[in-house]
């Protein structure tokens, strides 16, 4: 019979879920199932900030151009506030590195950046789908192996061994 035990990440062994009386399952299954929670809330990010280093790929490839700095146009202040400018120079954007601070950037070296970014993130959004696969599959085999012993009754027998000897 195969062992029946999520893979131990990160340690030399397992347990043998099988063995484990149903209250400890349902806590292994709720703990398993926050890690998930957090780790899908983890992978949506990392798409929402794919997403935007691609609208800034897009902005520079389709927005900016010799004829765009002659025409106004509305500088973002926050996420609802816009002021109207014109473009001072079309050769040049500020790119946002992070925590606030901004670099000026050709629109070459910009795009290289942003590229960059997409790259990175996507082989990091691979890694953590593949994360989150093993703590699904975790999570299916913890469920399957509760379903088992309630079914069996192994459930009523462990909450009774106890007192059988009195």
């Amino acid at each position: 019979m195969a062992s029946k035990q999520p893979p131990s990440q990160g340690q030399g062994q397992g347990i043998e879920i099988t063995s484990l009386p149903i209250p400890q399952l349902q806590d292994l299954k709720s703990q398993l199932d926050r890690e998930l929670t957090h780790l899908t809330t983890s992978f949506t990010s990392l798409r929402t900030a794919q997403s935007k280093f691609r609208d800034c790929l897009s902005s520079i490839s389709l927005g900016i151009s010799a004829s765009t700095a002659t025409k106004p146009l509305l500088v973002p202040l926050t996420s609802s506030l816009y002021v109207p400018g014109r473009l001072a120079d079309a050769e040049t954007v500020l790119v946002d590195i992070g925590t606030g601070f901004f670099v000026e950037k050709r629109k070459e070296e910009a795009t290289d950046f942003y590229e960059r970014k997409v790259r990175d993130l996507g082989d990091s959004l691979k890694e953590l789908e593949s994360v989150v696969n093993g703590k699904a599959n975790n999570v299916r085999l913890v469920e399957e192996v509760i379903r088992v012993k309630v079914l069996s009754g192994e459930g009523e027998a462990g909450g009774q061994g106890g007192k059988q000897g009195s």
